[in-house]
């Protein structure tokens, strides 16, 4: 619905004891087509102070179209001043069109502004229920905010929910604060950049503010040596306080080295890394990775070949484990939580039972899961080959060649959801697995039952095996880098 909002500006020149009468800069920065929702920030602008434009002030604002029955268009902008917010005018902007049936690519919002040191400003946005994968979004202005060099992108291996963040730069490090829970409003989280913005330090390298429920954020420089840090916190809700922290660079956690590694073998892919200690065992196939259910895991590298949307797939792998107690994940590839499309397998040794799961997105339908379950955990400490199946309109699950299945529903597995896929834990950390997974492999193709269920013709290397592999790991080496 339209919603009649008017942009103001207010200004103090005592250090916020006082503050002069609200202007209104409707006629400045709010273009009659921009009718819907409008947004200032909703953290702190910038003033630039390299190259030519040094001096100009900066924020973000969004907004959409409504044409008197929908909304048609979301708006993502730079605001500008040259002359200390006497005047404003609308600089770089990016206006996207929503689809008949509701659907869209991407909607940034919410965006907070970082100077990098070479003068160019890093935009990075909230980007929610669009069909790209990930929920943070970014541009780059390199002419002080008038233009974007090119259209917003979408950042699928930068875990949040859908939230607001804050970016400050400190020194040559560019900082990120949002929640690191990739599901749910919780777990505020110090993340860095040491490339610009270009990419961003994973969950596991992120520091820890409070595992607490925690939302919207802002950061800025309270001297030379502390951040301040304002955020949204609570031990019940995300909204039930508002929280201060302040910390210096050296209680950030130190830019890490590489993390051990083991192969990929799927065509073009980089090696996948060795989280928390996972230590080399004796396999199926010669050796297979141990896992300690408390901080092990695999993580792949993001790769536009991961993420399985609409396709018929099938996912294979060995597993040995002898815990009673506590979900124990596999694999799990896409998203976390009720609406995020996502495929997992899981031990649910408590439930007595193997369970496959997939989340969906269909169009501007609400998501939908299909899962289906084996009797028994099959946790007895001997190996066990488990396959999961989509294709021919069913959910397929195989357990040492025994089958089990349910009917499918159409839609992607991988649509707007941060894009992960993990070894042996949760996407969120929230569970891990103990003991052993060797010879993981995923195909963008439905196998046959035979296939399926030959978990040993499967570990082969052979043409018909290798055809629409998106991820084989032996797990039969791990490698350090010195």
């Amino acid at each position: 619905m339209p919603c009649d909002r008017t942009p103001h500006l207010q200004y103090s020149d005592d250090d916020g004891l006082t503050w002069s009468e609200p202007r209104d800069l409707s006629d400045e920065i709010l273009p009659a087509d921009w009718n819907s929702w409008y947004a200032t920030g909703p953290v702190h602008g910038i003033q630039l102070t390299r190259g030519s434009h040094a001096g100009r002030l900066v924020f973000g604002v969004n907004a959409e179209t409504w044409n008197g029955s929908r909304v048609t268009a979301n708006h993502a902008a730079l605001i500008v001043s040259d002359d200390d917010g006497d005047h404003w005018r609308i600089g770089a902007t990016d206006s996207r069109p929503i689809a008949d049936d509701g659907t869209f690519r991407q909607k940034p919002s919410e965006m907070t502004l970082a100077e990098r040191t070479d003068g160019s400003i890093l935009v990075n946005g909230r980007e929610t229920d669009g069909t790209d994968l990930g929920h943070r979004t970014q541009a780059v202005s390199r002419d002080g905010g008038d233009s974007f060099t090119a259209p917003f992108h979408d950042l699928p291996d930068l875990y949040t929910p859908m939230v607001q963040g804050s970016m400050l730069r400190l020194g040559d490090r560019l900082l990120l604060a949002c929640p690191g829970d990739p599901d749910r409003r919780r777990t505020m989280m110090i993340r860095s950049s040491y490339d610009g913005g270009r990419t961003w330090d994973s969950v596991d390298r992120g520091t820890v503010v409070t595992t607490d429920w925690s939302g919207y954020s802002d950061m800025a420089r309270v001297d030379h040596d502390t951040v301040g840090l304002l955020y949204e916190g609570g031990a019940v809700d995300a909204r039930d306080e508002i929280r201060v922290a302040r910390f210096t660079e050296g209680w950030l956690q130190p830019r890490r080295g590489p993390d051990p590694t083991i192969t990929d073998l799927a065509p073009r892919a980089r090696p996948a890394a060795v989280l928390g200690g996972a230590r080399e065992t004796d396999g199926v196939f010669g050796g297979a990775l141990e896992f300690d259910g408390a901080d092990d895991a695999v993580r792949l590298p993001y790769s536009d070949r991961l993420p399985l949307g609409t396709k018929d797939c099938t996912a294979s792998l060995w597993f040995r484990y002898t815990a009673t107690t506590g979900e124990q994940p596999l694999l799990w590839m896409g998203g976390i939580g009720t609406d995020q499309p996502q495929v997992w397998l899981r031990g649910e040794p408590a439930s007595d039972r193997i369970q496959g799961l997939i989340t969906v997105r269909d169009g501007a339908a609400a998501p939908r899961s299909v899962s289906v379950r084996t009797t028994g955990a099959y946790d007895d400490g001997r190996w066990h080959h488990l396959a999961l199946r989509r294709g021919g309109g069913r959910l397929t699950l195989f357990v040492d060649g025994e089958k089990s299945d349910s009917a499918d529903v159409p839609g992607s597995v991988s649509r707007n959801s941060p894009f992960g896929v993990r070894i042996g834990r949760r996407m969120d950390g929230r569970a891990f697995f103990t003991g052993a997974i060797d010879d993981v492999h995923v195909w963008d193709r439905a196998l046959g039952d035979a296939e399926s269920a030959d978990g040993r013709g499967l570990s082969t290397s052979d043409a018909g095996n290798m055809e629409g592999t998106v991820l084989w790991l032996p797990m039969d080496r791990v490698r350090t880098s010195h």
